[in-house]
């Protein structure tokens, strides 16, 4: 069947029109952002590069002490913060932040889903609440923040970011439950930009791979702890494979202003999502070689707090160190996470 040539380019701009209004730039300049774990790790160096574009912030997070230490680092910054306790998986503390960060700066213009945790071991030594937790916090939280912040972000054209990671692209090994919710989230992201658009709302969802946020210590960790540990923590420190927070932080927020529908940050994390398209067998054949390389599963090993199963080479890992000083991981553990 022809199809007429009028038809294809009424399409064709009606493509690039739609194209010009989900990517058109975002000025951050006063505008007021909410940043779900914005008090430390990923959140805090988001927090950092919105506030040095200018951006009014309000910090959701779970412990007042770390929100404070966030607070006077930033203020230190210029920065203008609120913060707000809370838990991302409790109705009653989401509708606070959010009507707590339009009633502070006067409006609600971009809504940052960071919040996440993570438990790393073997699939055997993970229940169904280890994958029950991971889909509420990674993505249940994020549909019910955007869904209580819709109102305020329609009102303002406002922009919505998720971050998700490289395992919403690539299932990995001894981190099941997070995969599992992170792809989830990919996919909302992607059915959320696609709905919303018409409201004049834009979705942006970054993958980033490993990155240095000082994070580790707050991950759950089963199986043979220790060893589970050392693994995930050196290499998410790893120089050349992981990328620092700040640098992360520069490209997310690059993404969300350009408007981009989804951003893979990192080479490494580009470079296996490729993979996986180009060569899915080859791909799984490897990781499968790399599942049977890491340790075994123990039966009835309990979930601990990777700041538990710290060894004296975890401890003195200098990447790690700085990462965890900089960006204010090192307070207790509440529930074993990463942001």
């Amino acid at each position: 069947m022809r199809v007429p040539k009028r038809l294809l380019l009424a399409a064709g701009v009606g493509l690039l029109s739609a194209r010009r209004l989900l990517a058109s730039p975002f000025d951050l300049r006063g505008r007021s952002v909410l940043i779900s774990g914005g008090s430390r790790g990923l959140g805090l160096a988001l927090a950092r590069e919105f506030a040095a574009r200018g951006a009014r912030l309000t910090l959701l997070a779970r412990t007042a002490a770390d929100l404070d230490r966030a607070a006077a680092d930033l203020r230190g910054r210029g920065a203008t913060v609120h913060t707000v306790t809370g838990d991302v998986t409790v109705d009653a503390d989401v509708r606070r932040a959010v009507e707590e960060a339009n009633r502070q700066h006067g409006r609600l213009d971009v809504l940052v889903n960071n919040a996440g945790i993570i438990t790393v071991g073997p699939l055997e030594n993970m229940t169904e609440e280890h994958f029950r937790e991971s889909l509420e916090v990674n993505t249940l939280a994020p549909l019910r923040l955007t869904r209580t912040a819709l109102p305020f972000l329609r009102a303002r054209g406002g922009r919505v970011l998720i971050v998700a990671s490289v395992g919403a692209k690539v299932g990995v090994p001894h981190l099941a439950p997070y995969s599992v919710s992170k792809f989830a989230v990919a996919g909302l992201g992607q059915a959320m930009r696609a709905e919303l658009a018409r409201e004049g709302v834009g979705v942006t969802t970054v993958c980033p791979g490993l990155m240095r946020t000082g994070s580790p210590r707050h991950a759950g960790v089963t199986g043979q702890a220790e060893k589970e540990y050392a693994l995930f923590a050196t290499v998410d420190n790893a120089p050349v494979i992981s990328l620092y927070a700040a640098e992360a932080a520069r490209r997310i927020v690059d993404a969300l202003v350009r408007g981009d529908a989804e951003t893979m940050i990192g080479g490494p994390a580009l470079i296996l999502r490729y993979a996986q398209a180009l060569a899915p067998q080859l791909t799984a054949d490897l990781l499968a070689l790399g599942g049977r390389l890491l340790p075994a599963p123990v039966p009835g090993a309990p979930t601990v707090p990777g700041s538990e199963a710290e060894t004296a080479i975890t401890e003195r890992n200098p990447l790690k160190q700085r990462a965890e000083a900089d960006l204010n991981e090192g307070g207790p553990t509440v529930r074993p996470e990463t942001t």
